[in-house]
Order: structure tokens, then C-alpha cells, then sequence
């Protein structure tokens, strides 16, 4: 059985570089697609009702499932009914900051409230940097979302932080690109997702 990346925004592009990035830790992976819903999801209740989504969707027996947008929508009642792990990318990023003093740069204003809440109980959270611009403008211009993601990174690490988490499944492939000019090491949430489940597997 193979693990299963569940992208809970509505767009097959953004599965696909999310597949991307997973495929190389774990090859067999595949994708799901949310059937209806904003291209992106970038406030709290278009994460609700991502949420739901996940919850219910119908889908093949997997080894795993890995819940591929930053506020881990419909992950918890997802796992309560399959047997297998279900692991969301926002928790596993947090997991993965293993005690360091840490912030997450994002692009969505509009979620800080979720990401706050999933972040803040892990000890060392600095809070979370956000873009100005609107998210799905950046989105269609990597070089623009590449500076100002940038631009928040370099805040964040001016208040302390050790270690950046860039928030946001869809972002995935900006953390990849980011990552060799950071002044402070990235948590990519999509490659954090994946290493967890290659070890529960």
C-alpha cells in the first residue's frame, strides 16, 4: 500500500508540487485533490470547511495519509476513523522544530489565528511573520512571493528566531528554493510530514 498526500486546497497544480517535493522521501506517494473549494485556502473558514472535506472524503486503503495544508484541516476526525497514521503538515513542522526558538513566515493574515493555536503550545514560539500582499498574487509571481517571504524570514530572525517554518502546504515549493540563501535554517512542512511518515511506516 502506498501513503496518500491529501492537498484539502482545490487545485491539481498545487497537488503536483506537492507530490513533487514529497515524491523525494517517498517515491510511492500519491495524491488527492479537494473536489471543490478556493484554489487556496487563506482564512479560517475556508479551513473549516476544508476541514470537512477531509473528514469525510471517501478514500482507497492506504499505509498513510498526510494532510497537506498548514492548519492540519480534518486531520483529528480523519484518524479517529482509519487505522492507519494520518499526520498533518503543521503539526509535523512543529514537531520538527525540536526545542529551538522558532517562527512561521507565511502569506495568509487571515489564518493567523489557526496557525497561532496549532503553534503556540509547542514551547519557543515567536509568533507568526506575514507577507502584505495578497496571497494568491504572490502565488502567481515566485520571484515577488520568493522576496517577501524572504522579508519576513529576515524579521522573524531578528527577533530570535532559530529556525523558520514557511507556513503553508502551497508554499512548499518557495521553501525549497528559500532554503539555500535563509539566514536561519527552513522547516519545509511538506518534507516534515513526509520524514514522519517514512518512520511510522
Amino acid at each position: 500500500m502506498t501513503v496518500l498526500l491529501m492537498n484539502p486546497n482545490a487545485n491539481a497544480a498545487t497537488t503536483e508540487a506537492m507530490l513533487t517535493i514529497a515524491r523525494q522521501i517517498l517515491p510511492e506517494i500519491t495524491g488527492w485533490t479537494a473536489p471543490k473549494g478556493p484554489q487556496m485556502i487563506v482564512d479560517a473558514a475556508a479551513l473549516e470547511v476544508a476541514g470537512r472535506q477531509v473528514a469525510e472524503a471517501q478514500l482507497p486503503r492506504v499505509a498513510g495519509v498526510i494532510v497537506s495544508a498548514f492548519g492540519d484541516p480534518g486531520r483529528a476526525a480523519l484518524s479517529a476513523r482509519l487505522a492507519c497514521p494520518v499526520i498533518g503538515i503543521g503539526a509535523a513542522s512543529a514537531r520538527a522544530v525540536a526545542g529551538r526558538r522558532f517562527a512561521v513566515a507565511t502569506t495568509t493574515p487571515g489564518l493567523a489565528g489557526p496557525i497561532d493555536a496549532l503553534m503556540t503550545p509547542v514551547g519557543g514560539y515567536l509568533g507568526c511573520y506575514m507577507t502584505s500582499d495578497d496571497p494568491l498574487a504572490l502565488m502567481a509571481h515566485p520571484g515577488r512571493l520568493d522576496a517577501a517571504l524572504t522579508r519576513a524570514i529576515l524579521r522573524a530572525a531578528d527577533d530570535g528566531a532559530e529556525v523558520v517554518i514557511i507556513g503553508g502546504g502551497p508554499l512548499g515549493a518557495a521553501a525549497e528554493r528559500l532554503s539555500a540563501i535563509s539566514p536561519v535554517p527552513l522547516i519545509s512542512p511538506i518534507r516534515a510530514a513526509c520524514a514522519e511518515m517514512r518512520d511510522c511506516l
